[in-house]
């Protein structure tokens, strides 16, 4: 992969929604106020690779509505290429309400993206030219899980992405209520993986995807099928890479005094390994680097608002 980041050309496509955090602990029904934020795995990605200097673009969907505006410009002002984000007026833009915790737990989370505006994105909404021998294509199983016409917008990036011979990975992200039954989501998460170069899942994952929570056999799966480096996050302790020439190792996670909200840090974890990868890093300095953004990601409430930019980057990683 190219050292110059400048030259590099980043996409990622999936929904984007609003996020609506609860001020105060509690029951959803019973909180009275609410802070709003951007919210979407791949938009996630997107924001840090723009924050880092990369040319970022994004493809999704928007209703016309007050979210929709809300969310179109909270991604322009990141820099962020917003040419293919298109709008609709036969369906609202999805999002997302948040439990605040105070004890580092996983906060509870309802969603609010049936028949989102976003659901409807398919393949004819994918632009070839976006696709150049220098761009990076990041795919998740989150944005594979929202609906089938969504599935074929990602398989026709894909498709144009292998044709330019681009660097792929895919974070495999499971969203078990999206799908309509665990089978489909197995087979059709896998099958992305196979095609991706770099594979990004987490260890639990591993179990229901491969059937083995061991970070080896879950990397020698993918491996044996296509990929060509599979990073398995080990949540606080770090993640586990291995590459199809036998590179291997365990590198260590960073510690976190206090943990704020977990959601988003698997989307900091991806940014921080791609960004890496096309910075010229080794497999090890990526792998780092995705845990130094994940260790961020959980100290704040936010899904995105960790993400450095290159010249916060170069001070945290020479400290």
């Amino acid at each position: 992969m190219a050292q110059n980041n400048q030259a590099q050309s980043f996409v990622t496509l999936g929904e984007a929604m609003g996020l609506f955090v609860a001020k105060t602990p509690g029951r959803l029904a019973d909180v009275e106020e609410f802070s709003r934020y951007l919210a979407g795995a791949e938009v996630n990605v997107a924001i840090g690779m723009a924050r880092l200097g990369f040319q970022s673009n994004y493809v999704s969907k928007v209703g016309n509505d007050c979210i929709g505006e809300f969310i179109r410009n909270a991604i322009g002002k990141e820099n962020i290429n917003t040419d293919s984000i298109s709008e609709t007026a036969d369906y609202p833009t999805g999002f997302m309400m948040k439990t605040s915790q105070t004890d580092g737990s996983d906060p509870a989370v309802e969603y609010f993206r049936r028949n989102s505006a976003a659901s409807t994105l398919n393949a004819s909404d994918i632009d070839a030219s976006l696709f150049k021998a220098d761009t990076h294509l990041h795919l998740t199983g989150v944005a594979a899980a929202v609906s089938s016409s969504m599935r074929e917008a990602i398989f026709k990036a894909l498709e144009y992405a292998r044709a330019q011979g681009c660097s792929i990975t895919f974070d495999t992200n499971l969203r078990p209520t999206l799908w309509p039954n665990q089978e489909t989501m197995i087979k059709t998460v896998n099958e992305l993986a196979f095609a991706s170069d770099i594979v990004l899942p987490g260890v639990e994952e591993g179990k229901i995807l491969v059937g083995s929570e061991d970070p080896e056999t879950i990397a020698d799966f993918y491996l044996n099928n296509g990929a060509k480096t599979v990073i398995v996050k080990l949540g606080a302790e770090g993640a586990f890479y291995k590459t199809a020439a036998g590179e291997s190792g365990t590198v260590a996670g960073f510690k976190v005094e206090k943990v704020v909200d977990t959601v988003g840090a698997g989307d900091s974890f991806a940014t921080g390994v791609i960004s890496a990868l096309l910075d010229g890093k080794s497999v090890a300095e990526a792998a780092r680097r995705g845990n130094l953004f994940g260790s961020l990601a959980v100290q704040v409430r936010g899904d995105s608002e960790s993400l450095p930019t290159r010249a916060k980057l170069i001070e945290l990683e020479q400290a």
